[in-house]
């Protein structure tokens, strides 16, 4: 079949951390290949979007970058809705923004309301490794995998939005665990809707 004829899946990816880790570059480094050492912080929200192949499907990836400031965290619930994945980043030379995490993690998952949130698919990413040739680094490799494997094995990949660095890789895996999340989402939908059609079934056949 003709690949422009094919059936495209959007999937929606969230972006999470604070202020100033990198997630608009590693967005911009993705989808453009580009990087500014020019920082400007996003206001609210905005969305990119990068059109790929995972083995045999066509995936639109639409990756919402959301300000890491404090005072934008109570728009975060009309962002966050719909989402297939969640991305956390932190910078691996500060370590307040590692300690964030939880806070991140947790607030998604209180915005959002999800059948079953521990299932969710969270991707974490500890960014700007290329910084001062590593040696100001202040969150161990290991120390980031040990957080991971308490929030139920979240995949971990080190990153540099400067040097492209895992970009590449770090967003395949976003896109395969999404996809896989909204297969699991639509097969219990699916479920739920031929039960009430069964039951519609059986009301309309009582006498």
């Amino acid at each position: 079949m003709d690949i422009s004829h094919r059936k495209r899946t959007l999937l929606k990816v969230i972006v999470l951390g604070d202020s100033g880790v990198g997630k608009t570059s590693l967005m911009n480094q993705y989808v453009y290949r580009k990087f500014s050492q020019q920082y400007k912080a996003t206001i609210g929200a905005d969305f990119v979007t990068k059109e790929i192949q995972v083995d045999d499907k066509l995936v639109t990836l639409q990756i919402w970058d959301t300000a890491g400031q404090e005072r934008f965290h109570s728009l975060g619930a009309a962002f966050y809705r719909g989402a297939d994945c969640c991305v956390l980043v932190y910078d691996v030379n500060i370590h307040k923004t590692f300690d964030t995490l939880n806070n991140w993690h947790d607030e998604f998952l209180k915005q959002v309301y999800m059948n079953d949130p521990e299932a969710f698919p969270f991707v974490l990413l500890g960014n700007k490794v290329d910084v001062d040739g590593g040696n100001s680094r202040r969150v161990t490799e290991k120390k980031a995998r040990e957080w991971c494997a308490s929030r139920g094995n979240i995949p971990y990949f080190e990153t540099s939005a400067k040097e492209g660095y895992n970009v590449e890789e770090a967003f395949l895996r976003v896109a395969k665990i999404a996809l896989e999340n909204e297969h699991e989402q639509d097969i219990y939908f699916r479920g739920i809707s031929e039960t009430v059609s069964e039951a519609e079934q059986r009301s309309s056949c009582a006498c």
